[in-house]
């Protein structure tokens, strides 16, 4: 099986190779060999790799299916029927594999122990949302299509809450609030996500305020919509980053990955209709840094 992609430049003049590996999770040289093989072309011609971009040519590119491994990965499973797998995913965990990523994700774990739903894409099987790599929590994944498609429509509905916990620089005006900011991808490309930028989508993202320390503060966030990054992006936005988030963030790190954990899921169940709620501890390593807050007086104190 194969699948398809198309990119039109919106800057000209630059290498396609170059260009290319700047759009796609793929090296220059793997590119150099994509274009040799017949699998990139630009308006339905074959290219060379010095080929020089132009704005609003099309960019066609051939994705191979490279199928997925199945891989005996010990995993936190929260709960599961034929539908539905619930699963407390680890901070560091990939959830699906990419172009780049095809071993060691969530998904060639769970394909060592149940089947998953077709629907999703090929390397998205059963998928209806996911965790950044570094966000630790709760998950759910269709296990066949009737479940996946009724998922979809449930998020769609806003009828799955999701809720998270955070660490976060600085102490909030309002103990309590929403932040209202479409969200979209950055106008001269890249990976990481910005307010108001090209293509942007409504992005909502409540928030009440835990705990006050010093200069941090525990947040409860719950992702009225569902963007990419939307939480850390939110955040940083308003001038309280993720503590540890590498990419929003230029504060010191303090924890190796962002501490930022999804501790509660609920929702009906796409085939019974039956309430569902989760909830998970918070992870060892959020809860040594909120403990070493704790050593220090609080704000309220």
């Amino acid at each position: 099986m194969t699948s398809k992609r198309i990119i039109i430049p919106e800057i000209g003049g630059e290498r396609l190779d170059i260009y290319l590996s700047k759009h796609l999770p793929y090296s220059r040289s793997k590119i150099e060999n994509l274009i040799k093989g017949g699998l990139i072309k630009v308006d339905g011609l074959p290219i060379k790799p010095h080929h020089k971009t132009r704005i609003g040519e099309k960019i066609e590119v051939i994705f191979l299916d490279e199928g997925i491994r199945k891989e005996e990965i010990p995993l936190d499973i929260v709960y599961q029927d034929k539908n539905i797998i619930v699963v407390n995913k680890q901070a560091g965990f990939v959830v699906h594999p990419t172009p780049k990523i095809r071993r060691g994700t969530l998904i060639n774990a769970l394909l060592f122990i149940t089947n998953l739903a077709k629907k999703g894409g090929p390397d998205r099987p059963g998928i209806v949302h996911r965790l950044d790599k570094d966000t630790s929590g709760l998950i759910v994944v269709a296990k066949e299509d009737k479940a996946y498609d009724r998922l979809i429509e449930l998020i769609k509905e806003r009828k799955v809450k999701r809720k998270y916990i955070a660490l976060v620089w600085g102490i909030p005006k309002e103990d309590r609030g929403t932040i209202d900011i479409p969200i979209g991808r950055p106008k001269k490309g890249g990976v990481l996500m910005k307010v108001y930028g090209r293509n942007s989508k409504e992005a909502t993202t409540s928030y009440k305020v835990l705990q006050k320390f010093t200069d941090i503060s525990l947040l409860e966030l719950e992702l009225i919509s569902g963007r990419t990054h939307q939480i850390r992006v939110h955040l940083a936005n308003i001038g309280h980053p993720v503590v540890g988030d590498k990419s929003y963030s230029k504060k010191p790190l303090l924890i190796n990955r962002q501490a930022l954990h999804a501790f509660s899921l609920e929702f009906p169940h796409p085939i019974t209709k039956k309430h569902l709620f989760f909830k998970t501890e918070v992870p060892e390593d959020i809860k040594v840094l909120i403990d070493s807050f704790e050593d220090n007086k609080t704000i309220d104190e």
